[in-house]
């Protein structure tokens, strides 16, 4: 699979929040305000995990299609993955 720049910018904001959650570690900033950007982290995580589980499932899709065959197991995968990474 190719991955795009749209998905690539994700990952490196989000490298670049875990480096501030470092930073306010280190600074020794309040637990409910890394906490809080922890979560965002987590959040801009998931945002990417989901984006590439939909570049992906609609390349797969086409393909299964294009030869004929049934995709409903492509989309179960997709929606193990999914759950899986949650």
């Amino acid at each position: 699979m190719q991955y795009d720049d749209d998905v690539k910018r994700r990952l490196k904001r989000v490298e670049g929040q875990i480096r501030g959650v470092l930073k306010m570690m280190e600074e020794e900033q309040p637990c409910k305000d890394v906490v809080a950007q922890l979560s965002a982290v987590r959040s801009a995580a998931d945002k990417a995990i989901a984006y590439i589980v939909a570049v992906n499932l609609e390349q797969c899709i086409i393909e299964e299609r294009e030869a004929g065959r049934d995709t409903s197991k492509i989309v179960k995968q997709a929606v193990d993955l999914l759950v899986k990474s949650r």
